[in-house]
């Protein structure tokens, strides 16, 4: 047979081109085997999941009585979260007196708050615990500079009691009827003052949402009975003087 150098050498090459494509998709396939689970691990790593909060209502899905009731009792509980931190100094409670507080109304113009505080032993026993209910209403508040506020006028009455068996609700036997004419374990008070408030930029918040810091002038029933039946103190005499400082946390 005669032979044809040309196409020889035309089928080498055809031959070797194949060969080649051949050898590169063996040798991307060996790299996609080798990344396909490195590229997998990182798309699940930037994939971001949004998880919806339980106490959100989906208007989209039917809501039953039973979400219905779940939902207010959830927020029922968030309620009872404190809102703010309270340290008080005197005020017919303690030396000093910490505690939390509540806030709310529309305005958020009501607070209570629940304290304990300390009463050094001076010239008794012991040192003794007190705890305070307090009820505060402040009407108004007035915007100032630079992020200041100041309320003209906080007022309000709280209870006081105080832990000892030095102290009792009922006069005892020992004394004659009438020889006590109030409890010497609770003690209501009234109250009046202001304060001054600054607020905490919102990209500078960490901890607290706001801090103030005011003043009180406060008396009790005892005082009020000096003043009015006895005259044996002054006007003034029966206001005490308290300074405290209020955290608002959220």
């Amino acid at each position: 047979l005669p032979s044809h150098p040309k196409r020889t050498v035309m089928r080498l090459s055809i031959f070797k081109s194949v060969f080649a494509a051949v050898s590169a998709a063996k040798v991307l396939l060996v790299i996609g085997c080798v990344l396909m689970p490195c590229l997998a691990q990182a798309a699940v790593t930037d994939t971001i999941y949004i998880e919806k909060p339980d106490n959100v209502i989906d208007s989209t899905v039917a809501i039953t009585r039973y979400d219905r009731r779940i939902h207010r009792y959830r927020r029922s509980w968030n309620d009872l979260i404190p809102t703010q931190q309270v340290v008080q100094f005197c005020g017919n409670m303690g030396l000093v007196s910490v505690g939390i507080g509540w806030d709310y109304g529309k305005r958020r113009q009501w607070e209570t708050h629940l304290l304990f505080g300390i009463v050094p032993k001076y010239d008794s026993h012991d040192t003794k615990v007190t705890m305070t209910l307090k009820q505060n209403y402040i009407p108004w508040s007035i915007y100032m500079k630079n992020d200041w506020s100041f309320e003209p006028l906080q007022c309000g009455l709280y209870l006081n009691t105080v832990f000892g068996h030095d102290f009792w609700t009922k006069q005892p036997s020992k004394y004659d009827s009438g020889y006590y004419p109030f409890s010497t374990r609770l003690r209501p008070n009234v109250f009046v003052g202001e304060r001054f408030t600054k607020a905490v930029p919102n990209n500078r918040r960490k901890y607290i949402k706001s801090l103030s810091v005011f003043y009180e002038l406060s008396t009790n029933d005892i005082y009020v009975m000096h003043l009015v039946h006895t005259g044996s103190i002054g006007f003034w005499d029966m206001f005490g003087l308290s300074i405290g400082i209020k955290a608002q946390l959220f």
